[in-house]
């Protein structure tokens, strides 16, 4: 998870805006990667798609990060919730693959965006971090406009609904985990531990589906395109925090709901009804206004929304 910069005013605007379109391809790689979990999803089994998608995505680290890091990339100073926190977005990751292969992808996008409210919620709870009463007030807000995308008799598939909630759950444990956990680990740490526990956990939950799996050499490629994607929108984000402000780029985060709503409808003709859209934009406004009202109240010092960790 890449830290964010402190907020500096002499950054040049050239800079600003570098960041803000390195956000952008970001949660366009994050929206591509959930796209083709929802179409492989269709045809494969969940823990094979994902089997696949870690395994990339631990090959693509081992390349990018061995040759400077060594064994520094697994070393964890707290093993077992170093791993424990591997487990969570493993868990998270399957959620989140049983609940988009049912539910629309915009729809879905915007459920799971339910984990930094719930994040700002417990902070408090869990990590001792004063939540102000503007982030109390946003977070119910946004958590209405998950209730109007979730409404009953609102169209979605209620298992695929409660896979999805039970991602944000996950990713909700995996978001506070982490922030205790970079008070003694390295970010290269936490990021390889992650994708090792992904790439050992799925293929053993996909070893039932392996002796009929059949999977083509375009569905092969996608599955492998699918790895790359998630791998690259990290590395972009990383990339997009070094280069700009979090009070900044925490709205445009959720640019997210645009393109997963794009390919929703390109690849799978889907559109949400206005209710849901009305949803998005209210989920969307109450992040935005927390993350921008701590930045303005207490100078960035203030609690900042979280990202939804893209699984």
């Amino acid at each position: 998870m890449p830290a964010a910069p402190s907020d500096n005013a002499d950054t040049d605007v050239g800079t600003l805006v570098k960041g803000v379109l390195l956000v952008i391809a970001a949660t366009f790689a994050f929206a591509l990667a959930d796209m083709l979990i929802k179409y492989l999803a269709q045809t494969h089994p969940v823990p094979l798609v994902m089997a696949v998608r870690y395994g990339v995505n631990v090959i693509f680290l081992l390349v990018l990060l061995w040759p400077k890091h060594r064994s520094a990339i697994w070393h964890a100073n707290r093993k077992w919730l170093s791993y424990g926190r591997g487990l969570c977005l493993f868990t998270a990751s399957l959620c989140m693959g049983l609940g988009i292969r049912t539910v629309p992808l915009a729809e879905a996008t915007a459920i799971v965006y339910l984990s930094p409210f719930a994040v700002i919620l417990l902070s408090q709870i869990v990590l001792g971090e004063r939540v102000g009463i503007a982030a109390w007030l946003g977070a119910i807000v946004g958590f209405s406009g998950v209730l109007l995308i979730a409404r009953p008799g609102g169209g979605l598939d209620p298992v695929g609904v409660l896979f999805l909630f039970g991602n944000a759950a996950m990713a909700t444990i995996y978001q506070l985990t982490t922030r205790f956990l970079t008070r003694t680990e390295s970010t290269v740490s936490m990021t390889f531990t992650t994708a090792l526990v992904g790439a050992v956990a799925f293929p053993i939950l996909a070893i039932p589906d392996m002796a009929s799996a059949d999977i083509g050499l375009r569905d092969a490629g996608l599955m492998i395109l699918l790895g790359i994607s998630a791998a690259v929108g990290h590395l972009l984000f990383t990339a997009a925090y070094r280069e700009a402000p979090a009070s900044l780029l925490a709205p445009v985060n959720y640019a997210h709901l645009v393109w997963a709503g794009g390919f929703g409808w390109l690849v799978f003709s889907q559109l949400p009804d206005m209710v849901s859209i009305a949803g998005m934009i209210v989920i969307a406004v109450s992040g935005a206004s927390i993350t921008v009202y701590a930045h303005l109240k207490q100078k960035g010092k203030g609690l900042r929304l979280p990202r939804r960790i893209p699984d």
